[in-house]
């Protein structure tokens, strides 16, 4: 498969293996499967496979034989692992990894086989694994978005279960997300296009009127918007176009960050005052008049419009004292370069809160225009057999400038200070361990959030954003 100086290549590759039957039981390699790939031009290079005999043909049980269809009797005249591991490293090592859930599973039984052999593994210069980029980027058209489920949804028949079908196969379906989320990317701009020749014909244009005058109470159903971006924050961290690879990838170039917003320095203190100078526009649920609800239509990036909800003509900001946390910071997920996407649960702990933010969702699930793929997602989540207390999640907005750094203002309360200062929580990943031990489950929090509408990749709903937290010291 070519052991030139260029590792450029791209390295599809897939194990099968046989299926432990005990606690404790390793895994053993029964069949290797790989294709060279030109990341420039998509053609196929090269290829190699091979059985493998395992060192323990009772190691094949009747489980291995039902997941992919080797015996031992297909094997037994086969290398061993020992024998082609010098072959695969020379095919792995220094190139980039490609394959569906390979980070999981292929990598670490990989490792597990050179490390058996006491020798050192190939290491890859990046790693593609296609069933965490296509869940992102293509959304689960597929449902579980597992290789036999995507070959069906494209129509190209079984998954064999055998390394190198499997591979060439992956490959395919690889090139074929790709083609329909740039055509569906051409498709977007072009409905652009249509919609801003078309709206004249309407009894009332967006925009000129700029606003939809719907509230929760009323009946109508049938308004189209134009299409509308991604939630800025999702977007801005994660996605700049449909080809942009997972952050698990780690195949991409930096992205411009859309942030205007500036964070205090870290080490800086302010009153209570000023703290608050800024934020006059913020209203408690008690203010909140649910007939007042509306939704606007305002300009974003590159011609895109956005949906924003209003209250009484002005965009919703609502301030809520003594949230108590439910879960702390959530560090499930990572943007482009890798850091967390920072979020945390309160307890929705106002009846008043909830009523707005389902009428908000009752509004803009009727203007966002999900299409029939998309899952709308309730912002107040309701679980009763969970404490039976329903919850708001909170986003913490980031933006890169010399190092990833939080935009909300985080503050804390200490009790033992003067009441009317308050202490500037440092917004650099490099401290985020002081700022974590602050939002500890049961502790309260004064929250200051603002709504994003957003839909993408299937998902579509409300996501509260914080724009300025003080979180009350024990």
């Amino acid at each position: 498969m070519g052991s030139g100086e260029d590792r450029s290549e791209i390295v599809f590759f897939d194990l099968e293996t046989t299926i432990p039957t005990r606690t404790g039981q390793a895994y053993a390699i029964l069949e290797f499967g790989s294709i060279l790939v030109c990341p420039k031009k998509l053609t196929e290079l090269g290829s190699y496979d091979t059985l493998i005999r395992p060192p323990d043909l009772s190691m094949i049980s009747a489980a291995s034989i039902r997941a992919n269809g080797i015996t031992a009797d297909d094997v037994v005249s086969y290398p061993t692992f020992a024998e082609i591991s010098d072959k695969v490293h020379d095919i792995l090592h220094g190139r980039i990894w490609a394959g569906h859930n390979i980070q999981r599973f292929d990598c670490v039984r990989l490792k597990e086989a050179y490390a058996q052999i006491n020798r050192p593994p190939p290491v890859p210069k990046r790693i593609i694994d296609t069933l965490t980029l296509l869940t992102q980027r293509f959304g689960r058209r597929a449902g579980d978005m597992k290789m036999a489920s995507l070959a069906a949804y494209f129509g190209l028949g079984q998954q064999s279960h055998r390394s190198l079908e499997d591979v060439r196969m992956n490959f395919e379906v690889v090139k074929l997300c790709a083609s329909v989320l740039f055509l569906e990317s051409s498709q977007q701009d072009t409905e652009n296009n249509w919609y801003s020749f078309n709206s004249c014909n309407r009894t009332s244009t967006l925009e000129e009127t700029g606003r939809i005058n719907i509230s929760p109470f009323s009946s109508t159903e049938n308004h189209t918007l134009p299409p509308t971006l991604p939630n800025p924050l999702e977007s801005v961290n994660t996605q700049p176009g449909p080809f942009h690879t997972d952050p698990s990838v780690d195949i991409m170039e930096s992205d411009t960050l859309l942030s205007n917003e500036a964070m205090m320095e870290a080490s800086s203190t302010t009153t209570l005052s000023t703290a608050f100078s800024n934020h006059t526009e913020f209203i408690d649920p008690d203010s909140v008049s649910l007939a007042a609800i509306t939704l606007t239509v305002a300009p974003f990036v590159n011609g895109f419009n956005r949906i924003q909800i209003l209250h009484r003509d002005i965009p919703m900001q609502i301030h809520c004292d003594g949230m108590r946390i439910r879960f702390g910071l959530s560090t499930q997920f990572v943007d482009h370069a890798g850091n967390p996407r920072l979020s945390f649960v309160v307890d929705a702990n106002s009846s008043n809160l909830c009523d707005i933010l389902d009428a908000c969702d009752g509004i803009a699930r009727r203007f966002v225009n999900p299409d029939e793929n998309s899952q709308w997602r309730p912002v107040v989540s309701r679980k009763p057999d969970f404490y039976n207390s329903p919850t708001i999640r909170l986003h913490l907005p980031t933006a890169a400038e010399d190092t990833t750094r939080w935009i909300t203002e985080i503050y804390y309360k200490n009790p033992s200070s003067a009441p009317c200062t308050q202490q500037l929580v440092s917004s650099r990943y490099a401290d985020m361990a002081e700022a974590d031990s602050l939002f500890r489950p049961g502790s309260l929090v004064d929250v200051y959030f603002t709504l994003d509408t957003y839909n993408y990749q299937q998902n579509a709903g409300i996501r509260l954003i914080a724009k300025k937290l003080i979180v009350h010291a024990c």
